[in-house]
């Protein structure tokens, strides 16, 4: 078998070293990617899995609530960029302006009806 030949031993090992190395890399790569943090975008949730939140209403913890409560809550303006809401996971209760899932709803929020 000629030395230069894909099938000598030599270009085998390299060949398997090779591909031992591309595997490693690419499986590093999958592992970071699985682990960043995108800013603003929600984590994969289960089918049928709702976010449960709490809001500050009247002085007192409101809740759980649905997104679509809290959909809700927002369109009535019950629940302002100054409301602190809460959601188990978090360690503090935080202003809805800094947390952009409650922005995401508030934009989706229709505005007002017009009078007339």
């Amino acid at each position: 078998m000629d030395e230069g030949s894909f099938y000598s031993i030599d270009r085998l090992v390299e060949f398997g070293l090779s591909m031992a190395v591309a595997t490693q890399m690419a499986n590093s790569m999958n592992i970071g990617l699985q682990s960043m943090v995108t800013p603003g975008a929600d984590n994969a949730m289960l089918p049928g899995e709702q976010p449960v939140w709490y809001a500050v209403l009247d002085g007192s913890a409101t809740g759980p609530l649905s997104l679509a409560e809290l959909s809700r809550l927002i369109a009535e303006k019950r629940v302002t960029k100054e409301t602190y809401v809460w959601k188990p996971g978090m360690p503090n209760w935080r202003l809805a302006e800094d947390l952009p899932e409650v922005l995401r709803l508030v934009a989706l929020a229709p505005p007002p009806v017009p009078e007339g």
